[in-house]
């Protein structure tokens, strides 16, 4: 039971840790989701702007009476509006209408100016990823706001770190593999770090979408899964510190929150169910006995109307 919060910042992070019971691998090994929807705004990214905000706070880099500026694809800007709600800084965002509407309305009504880059036919693109870094650049520069550059920042890592503490405590030591989408590339560099000095053996799996496959090697394409898949390498992507990439197809992610819904009673976004399909992938090689952690990043219910 959690003990009595005066702050809602306070409640982010500590979440869950689920072992799927209907979504397995035939061969006996165990996945489990770390359930990032139980924070504040029903994501994961509200301990990585958490980190952003303080550590700029802490260096003098973001002033008392300063405010906020970022580009964002939609989680990303609905914590900072809910940090920076709590802590009274004003925060502009630039985003996209290729992002869920509920994501827009949600940054808005928590008080976030919302500044919308369009898309092309709703999807997710390199130049669209780019568009939206300048503009967020430019308002940095007229403006004077502090820009969080979540593609850049590495104090989003230190987020990342202590989510890897809690799964290793919560699963007593026994993670075989770990698996996870990739955006920014922290949390997959954050918390597989902080695995690995743990335990050098475990397997690290980066997921990207099949659409546009660059950290592959492939070529840039448009996809529909939110909240990953820049479309270029992505400045904080570190290639030795996943031991493969899997790619999942905007529609096999599709399909399988679709599958977890109905299967765990867990609805979950798209990079989800990317995440749960590369780990049954990895469960399969590494064979019976083997336990994988994968990240449910968000909840669905940003994305009713997508």
């Amino acid at each position: 039971m959690r003990e009595l919060q005066s702050n809602i910042l306070h409640c982010i992070g500590d979440t869950s840790l689920l072992a799927l019971r209907n979504v397995v691998p035939a061969n006996g090994s165990r996945i489990l989701l770390k359930l990032e929807s139980e924070n504040p705004t029903g994501s994961m990214k509200d301990r990585m702007a958490l980190a952003m905000i303080e550590a700029a706070e802490a260096d003098g880099r973001l002033k008392a009476e300063g405010s906020v500026v970022e580009y964002t694809g939609g989680s990303t800007g609905v914590s900072l509006s809910l940090i920076c709600a709590v802590k009274g800084y004003p925060l502009h965002i630039v985003t996209s209408d290729a992002f869920a509407r509920e994501k827009l309305e949600h940054m808005k009504i928590l008080g976030a100016r919302l500044q919308i880059v369009r898309s092309e036919s709703g999807r997710m693109t390199e130049k669209l990823t780019r568009d939206m870094i300048e503009a967020a650049r430019i308002v940095a520069v007229e403006t004077g706001s502090f820009w969080t550059d979540q593609m850049n920042n590495k104090d989003q890592l230190a987020a990342y770190h202590q989510m890897a503490e809690e799964i290793w405590t919560q699963a007593s030591g026994r993670v075989d593999g770990f698996v996870q989408s990739v955006g920014t590339a922290a949390s997959l560099r954050g918390t597989g770090e902080t695995l690995r000095r743990h335990n050098a053996q475990i397997r690290i799996v980066a997921v990207e979408p099949a659409e546009s496959p660059v950290l592959s090697g492939g070529q840039t394409g448009a996809h529909k899964i939110d909240g990953i898949g820049a479309g270029y390498v992505v400045p904080l992507w570190q290639k030795d510190v996943a031991d493969r990439i899997e790619t999942v197809s905007t529609e096999e992610a599709k399909a399988m929150t679709a599958r977890l819904a109905r299967e765990e009673g867990l609805f979950a976004g798209t990079s989800t169910g990317g995440n749960v399909i590369a780990a049954l992938r990895l469960a399969e090689q590494l064979g019976p006995g083997a336990t994988i952690v994968t990240v449910m990043c968000d909840t669905g219910m940003k994305y009713l109307s997508k």
